[in-house]
Formats: C-alpha cells, sequence, structure tokens
C-alpha cells in the first residue's frame, strides 16, 4: 500500500507542542492499522517562517505542499508579530496557503462530548447532543476582495475592504453544504445579511437555486446572520449543517466552539483543492506556549478529518474520535476543561499518551 504524504507545519506558540502529541497518534494508527503508512516532512510558515526566512512563506515551503497529500498545521499569529507590515504578518502566510491551493470549503465541525457538557456556558439542555457542520467559504469575500487597503482620500485617512462573491464561488461551497447534509440529518441552514448587503442577495439566490436543482431531497433555510447569532445561543440544537461567507463563517464558529465548552476541542477541514488542510481553530496561545499545558485535542481530532476527508479512511478516523471520548470520559482533563474537583488535571503530553493508548483499544474493538 502506498504512503501518504503529509507537509506538517508546526507553526507558532502551542503550535508545536499539540503537533507532536498528534503526530504520536498518527504513528500509532499506523502502527494498527495493518499497512497504512504516513511519510511526513515539516516546513516554517507564519511567525517562525519570518522569524527564519523574513516572509510568512517561502517559495519552498508552498512547493512542499503542493506536493503533498495533505497538511497538517499548528497555529500561527501572536502579538510579538501584530507590528508587522500587514504583508509580512503570520497569517498571511496561511492565507496563501488557502489561495494557492484553492481551499475554497472550510469544515468547522461543534460536537459536545457528553463528558462536558458542565464546561459549556450555557445550559445542559440547550447543549446536549450539540452536533453540527459549518460550511464556511474560505477564499472569497471580504478578505480577498478588491481594492483593499489604507490610504489618504480627500485629506481623510481610509481603510477600504470589499466583500465579492461570484456564481461559481456561492455554488461550489453550497454544493460541499448540500453534498455532507446527505449524509447527515439533509438540512442546511445558509446564513447571510441579504436585506442589506449586495453580495448576500446573490448568496441567498445561487444557493436556493442550487438546492432547488440539484438537491430536492435537502431541506433548505435561510437565516439573517445576527439573527443566527442569537439562535446559536437560545437553540443550537436547531442547526445541523450551516454554509455561510468567509467573514460571517470566521465568527460564527468561533461562537459554535465556545458554546461546546473550549475552542481548544474544535478541529478544522479545509478542502476543495487537490491537498486538504487540517487544524484546530484555536489559536497560537503564546501566553502558555512551553508550559506543557496545552489541549492537543483540537489537532489530534483534526488528524481524524484528514483520515476521513482526504485519505477516505473512516475507520482510522472514527478510532481517534472514540479513543476522545474514551479518554474524556475516563475523566482525563487539560487546564482548559478542568473543574475544581472533576477528573484528573493532565498537561500536553500525558493527554497525549492517554489518546494514544485509547486508540490503540479501541483498533482491537472493531
Amino acid at each position: 500500500m502506498a504512503s501518504k504524504k503529509i507537509c506538517v507545519f508546526p507553526g507558532d506558540g502551542i503550535g508545536p507542542e499539540v503537533m507532536r502529541e498528534a503526530l504520536a497518534v498518527l504513528r500509532t494508527v499506523e502502527t494498527v492499522s495493518g499497512g497504512r503508512r504516513f511519510e511526513t516532512e515539516e516546513a516554517l510558515v507564519g511567525g517562525a517562517s519570518y522569524e527564519a526566512h523574513g516572509t510568512p512563506m517561502t517559495p519552498d515551503a508552498l512547493a512542499l505542499a503542493k506536493a503533498s497529500d495533505a497538511l497538517l498545521l499548528g497555529a500561527v499569529g501572536g502579538p510579538k508579530w501584530d507590528v508587522l507590515p500587514f504583508d509580512l504578518r503570520p497569517e498571511r502566510g496561511l492565507l496563501g496557503l488557502r489561495r494557492e491551493l484553492g481551499l475554497f470549503a472550510n469544515l468547522r465541525p461543534a460536537v459536545v462530548f457528553a463528558p462536558l457538557i458542565d464546561a459549556s456556558p450555557l445550559r445542559r439542555e440547550l447543549v446536549e447532543g450539540i452536533d453540527l457542520m459549518v460550511v464556511r467559504e474560505l477564499t472569497g469575500g471580504i478578505y480577498f476582495g478588491e481594492p483593499r487597503g489604507e490610504s489618504v482620500i480627500d485629506g481623510v485617512e481610509t481603510g477600504i475592504n470589499t466583500e465579492i462573491y461570484t456564481r461559481p464561488e456561492i455554488e461550489r461551497v453550497a454544493r460541499v453544504a448540500f453534498d455532507l447534509a446527505r449524509k447527515r440529518t439533509r438540512r442546511v441552514t445558509s446564513v447571510d445579511k441579504f436585506n442589506v448587503l449586495e453580495s448576500s442577495v446573490l448568496w441567498h439566490r445561487v444557493v436556493s437555486e442550487v438546492g432547488a436543482k440539484e438537491y430536492p431531497d435537502v431541506e433548505l433555510s435561510h437565516m439573517l446572520v445576527d439573527n443566527c447569532a442569537m439562535q446559536l445561543i437560545r437553540n443550537p440544537r436547531q442547526f445541523d449543517v450551516m454554509v455561510t461567507t468567509n467573514l460571517f463563517g470566521d465568527i460564527l464558529t468561533d461562537e459554535a466552539s465556545m458554546i461546546t465548552g473550549s475552542i481548544g476541542m474544535l478541529p478544522s477541514a479545509s478542502i476543495g483543492g487537490k491537498v486538504g488542510l487540517y487544524e484546530p481553530i484555536h489559536g497560537s496561545a503564546p501566553d502558555i506556549a512551553g508550559k506543557g499545558v496545552a489541549n492537543p485535542l483540537a489537532m489530534v481530532l483534526s488528524v481524524a478529518m484528514m483520515l476521513k476527508y482526504s485519505f477516505d479512511m473512516p475507520v482510522e478516523a472514527a478510532w481517534i474520535e472514540k479513543a476522545v471520548a474514551r479518554v474524556l470520559a475516563d475523566g482525563y482533563r487539560t487546564g482548559d476543561i478542568y473543574r475544581e474537583g472533576e477528573g484528573k488535571k493532565v498537561g500536553t503530553t500525558e493527554m497525549g499518551d492517554r489518546v494514544r493508548d485509547a486508540v490503540q483499544k479501541t483498533s482491537l474493538e472493531r
């Protein structure tokens, strides 16, 4: 069986720490799977790349990414680089990867693990059983639209960003959402601001047309983004698959992550091009970097998403997901999900060790 080539970007802050544990879990999968092989090669992106090369992403790093079967990314950025010119900041490396690889759809699941229900800021009856998937358009919208920048117009300092969407961009991300819905409960909620934004008027119309013509078996509803933000708090279980724009998705997915109890628990997948990119949705958390206390589970679960979406290995992905659930059920918690007197507080390395042990046990139950 041919090996899969994975480009590894450890990133900044806690990125290298959580990546180390995630790769160890991947090696455990390799060991117990009976033939699966993964070849990994590391490169720098973000702040680490700037420190070493003076740019957030080098041509060699991009070439390695393009030559791989999938990418794993820790996290990028941090306050120390906020003083840099905009085009040299760590986040530009990530945006460049998304653009160059054509990664137009970002999948962000928000799942509440039963042992962590009480870690959510919402009441138990509101969050129990939450399992939603946000599909965020990733390479269009206000983050990439032109014109953009800062200038002086008629003597007044002016900042400019432009929200642009085309029919093909909307159609392709809508199809991703509808296809996912067919594998779940056949429900899609499209989120926009069509009452005031012309770009959302087109979004609303195109998503409706794609649903009616190509996915008549999937129930489609529409919701304004401000209402959606409220509904995520009032009744999050009403959602299954949500599809939305780049900006709205960025905001709503962070809100959804906190409903689950910790931003340190949620993975993501960026797909659509030849090579998928998998990363936790949390930031680089430089304040705890190097202390051995970071939660590696979002990075570990990102590996599971890679196995599922890039390598068509749903069984092995399920081993990881079940292993994480088992470790949490056994009471192990990193600081971000620990509650005094409930369970055992552990660090990054021990949490990774526990997950690896659980993967071995879970694989034997097949």
